[in-house]
């Protein structure tokens, strides 16, 4: 009895501390009967405004949300939750987008929301800096706590926009839309879900193999292959090299352990890396004979593919997030290199625990990915899930079962980790595009045409695959 009620007050308190984290008053309705839409949001308690940003047709705002550290214990305090809306009207379909990592604080818009011609809302994952609760307990850090910062985003401006939701997002932004999905169901009208891995057994990476084996052509493995392997064998000159290019740039190898383990760890990145961001008509710009090529032809290649500078603790820190959750939840790939002799390799693919600082406790939860892998096979309502051909991160996917409605799986021929709808073949994309404008509560007349209801903008839309180091999705 006591623990409840001391749970109670506790939560009176969150409760007050939401409802005064800003002086933002009830929005009064001007004299034409509508209210400004920067009232509206500011007017919803914890939310404060950082910048508005113009842009032509849309209203972009910048926001900070107060959102509880834990959501199962309010009294662990709050923390500020960056988050954007492109707002459009209140009376358009809203996309929830999420990537995984940090918000991007520019206006852009995601497939979806062009497809729809709506709003957007984007939220930054917890923990991602500037929103990591200080001081960080990283235990509250999980698939289900970013699922409930989310619906407390949805629940607090579902009451601005009425109309229907569709959530998305890419790579890690696309799982995370699944996770979503799996601990709050009847939040969205529809889920579409790009490039998502799902590593359901951790200790089980064949998939990846067999993908390696097959993807593009001969010609163009055997190329990767070769500067990869080459890489390793003048492991000697181009560690001297990587030392140098270090020292001028002040980096420092203390959370990996050393400049050793860094080098080999971006050098075996390097084909999984290339496949992730590059097309196979790429292929052309790699040494097409890696033993007779000079040490700084074989640096820039795997510097512009893998990034030296990718497992330097520069490089490293402001993805923790990101590794942490991998070690405990996520999954990390391990691969093999059957075209590399063993005495070349001295690591191999090293454990997401190895590129988290050692004061940060990390125990792996192998039931996590289970339980939602399960859930999408068997439940999975309003889904859609694209996939590149090309993409190492497709080779362990989501897929679904007999229990599924209405959801799908669709693969774009060719394409890369920036897989999309308008990517695929014809009948697929018509099919998408039309379950995402059905999704999205519009007419049938709209839904029949099947297409997108915005006209692309070459600022507002582009959609550059970002080039991250490999091992993240």
């Amino acid at each position: 009895m006591r623990k409840a009620l001391r749970w109670l007050l506790a939560f009176t308190v969150f409760i007050g501390t939401l409802s005064t984290a800003t002086a933002a008053t009830a929005a009064e309705p001007d004299a034409t009967g509508t209210t400004d839409i920067e009232e509206q949001l500011l007017s919803i308690p914890g939310m404060s405004l950082i910048q508005e940003k113009p842009y032509t047709g849309y209203r972009f705002f910048v926001l900070n949300y107060t959102q509880p550290v834990d959501h199962r214990d309010p009294s662990k305090g709050t923390f500020q939750q960056r988050i954007t809306v492109l707002h459009k009207d209140v009376s358009r379909p809203t996309v929830f987008y999420t990537g995984g990592y940090n918000v991007s604080t520019n206006p852009s818009r995601r497939e979806p929301t062009q497809i729809v011609d709506g709003n957007q809302v984007a939220m930054e994952y917890r923990f991602f800096t500037p929103s990591r609760p200080a001081p960080a307990d990283w235990s509250d850090l999980d698939i289900w706590q970013a699922a409930s910062d989310q619906h407390r985003i949805f629940k607090a401006l579902k009451k601005i926009y009425t109309h229907n939701w569709i959530s998305t997002g890419g790579s890690k932004g696309g799982m995370t839309a699944t996770y979503y999905e799996r601990f709050y169901p009847r939040d969205m009208d529809g889920v579409v879900a790009y490039v998502a891995p799902n590593d359901v057994v951790n200790d089980e990476d064949s998939a990846y193999d067999r993908f390696f084996a097959t993807v593009g052509t001969k010609e163009c493995r055997d190329r990767l292959n070769g500067v990869q392997r080459e890489a390793l064998v003048r492991r000697e000159p181009l560690e001297k090299k990587y030392a140098a290019y270090a020292a001028d740039n002040g980096y420092t190898f203390d959370v990996i352990g050393s400049l050793d383990r860094a080098y080999e760890a971006v050098v075996l990145d390097y084909v999984w890396g290339f496949w992730q961001y590059s097309l196979l008509s790429d292929c052309d710009t790699i040494p097409a004979d890696a033993k007779s090529a000079t040490d700084d032809e074989i640096w820039d290649s795997v510097d512009t593919i893998s990034g030296f500078s990718a497992y330097t603790d520069q490089g490293l820190t402001p993805y923790t997030p990101y590794y942490y959750q991998a070690g405990t939840q996520l999954g990390a790939p391990t691969i093999n290199f059957p075209h590399i002799e063993k005495q070349y390799i001295r690591y191999g693919y090293q454990p997401p625990r190895n590129f988290v600082p050692r004061d940060i406790p990390m125990k792996f939860q192998p039931w996590a990915m289970r339980d939602v892998d399960s859930w999408v096979r068997h439940n999975a309502d309003h889904m859609l899930f694209v996939y590149g051909q090309n993409d190492p991160w497709g080779a362990e996917r989501f897929r679904l079962g007999k229990g599924a409605h209405d959801s799908y799986v669709f693969t774009a021929p060719g394409l890369n980790h920036g897989a999309n709808v308008a990517g695929l073949v014809p009948d697929q994309k018509a099919l998408a595009t039309a379950r995402i404008l059905e999704w999205a509560g519009l007419s049938d007349a709209t839904v029949a045409r099947a297409k997108p209801l915005a006209a692309y903008d070459r600022k507002l839309d582009v959609r550059d695959v970002e080039r991250e180091p490999a091992l993240r999705p």
